[in-house]
């Protein structure tokens, strides 16, 4: 896996076909440390002072560790190897003094790295980058996607956070025109004015309509298999509207796999009030052959798909597929929840060609990130 080695440049179109192929992973390799070893003394994060951006709860509320071993966090990540870096550039406003500082997400800690740039606005600049050992460590060639994927998650965790604590509107830049860093979100202070949104970065809606709690952030988890009971109509479409208008690309549609008395494919109708046939037959055994073998999903209430980024896409369009698929996968990920749903993001996807499996062209149309939904009991939750 030596194209895959942190110390050289990553082909990652290459990547993806090697990754959305049938070949195995390798066995497990060292994941090095848990967290970038920043310079400098790490330093906590003061309280914040009246109408001051409270860094402290935005950090707790979608990156940091809540247990020792540093696997259970706000933002999922695949094998909860947990690979996204952030560096925060710090502008007036902030509980933390102007500065470019390092967060280390399992001591809750901050490394002062550099100051501010000239002009750093108000509010703080999140800039997320990954580790890729992490999670070569594990998935090896596979590796690629889910680290954009990953970072997607991130991403939309720290817009998220922000919408909790009620800060000025945040901005999440998700173009994929550069590898370092591959995703950037701003955070205005709470009496900051709301910036320019350019076209590459969503205004995502909140989920269901509402502003989400801190608690409900603090709560949510990836429930694990088996996910059993298809979920209600309403709850479907809803989850399928927030993916919809948090994911709008042009590399990227979204669509359900749903089971009887009706399976197929279905997707939002135009005005996204209804649901309508996308395709017709049972497509969740051939989900889970698709997705490493998994063979729960096979039965699972219904499974979200994002698709589309054809194999021709260069690497800019292949990062913001993959980051766009993950910021709306974890939105969508918190509807499902506010409609009683469990969920599960389900990221390795190979020789997952649902254009061709429906007749089209071959390579144009390929599943790159999904949600497994089903109903909730309360003995599936996820206790780590």
């Amino acid at each position: 896996m030596e194209d895959l080695r942190e110390d050289r440049p990553v082909d990652l179109v290459a990547a993806l076909a090697r990754a959305r192929s049938p070949e195995r992973p390798g066995p497990d390799t060292p994941a090095g440390t848990a967290v970038r070893p920043w310079p400098g003394p790490p330093l906590p994060i003061p309280q914040a002072g009246p109408a001051a951006l409270d860094l402290h709860a935005l950090l707790r509320l979608s990156l940091a560790a809540s247990d020792a071993s540093g696997r259970l966090r706000p933002a999922p990540s695949a094998g909860a190897l947990h690979p996204v870096d952030a560096e925060l550039v710090v502008g007036a406003g902030c509980s933390l003094p102007p500065g470019r500082y390092g967060y280390d997400p399992l001591r809750h800690r901050v490394h002062h790295v550099g100051p501010s740039p000239d002009g750093t606005p108000p509010g703080v600049t999140a800039e997320l980058s990954v580790t890729a050992r992490r999670t070569v460590s594990h998935y090896g060639h596979r590796a690629w996607p889910l680290l954009l994927l990953d970072t997607g998650h991130a991403a939309a965790a720290l817009f998220l956070a922000a919408r909790a604590l009620g800060t000025g509107e945040p901005e999440a830049r998700l173009a994929g025109l550069t590898e370092n860093p591959l995703a950037v979100v701003r955070i205005p202070p709470p009496d900051g004015r709301s910036p320019t949104h350019p076209a590459d970065s969503p205004r995502v809606p909140e989920p269901y309509g509402d502003t989400p709690t801190p608690a409900e952030l603090l709560a949510r988890r990836s429930t694990p298999p088996p996910l059993p009971g298809a979920p209600s109509h309403a709850a479907l479409r809803a989850v399928l509207a927030t993916a919809e208008r948090a994911g709008a690309d042009d590399l990227l549609r979204w669509c359900a796999a749903v089971g009887p008395p009706r399976p197929g494919l279905v997707e939002p109708a135009p005005g996204g009030t209804a649901l309508r046939r996308y395709a017709a037959g049972e497509a969740r055994p051939t989900l889970a052959a698709w997705a490493a073998g998994q063979a729960w999903i096979a039965d699972a209430g219904a499974v979200l798909l994002a698709h589309g980024c054809p194999a021709d896409a260069d690497a800019a369009r292949v990062r913001r597929a993959h980051l766009r698929a993950g910021f709306a996968v974890h939105l969508a990920h918190v509807t499902a929840r506010r409609h009683g749903l469990a969920a599960r993001p389900v990221g390795s996807w190979q020789q997952a060609d649902l254009g061709a499996a429906l007749g089209a062209a071959p390579d144009r149309d390929w599943v790159v990130h999904a949600l497994a939904l089903g109903t909730r009991h309360a003995d599936e939750e996820n206790p780590t």
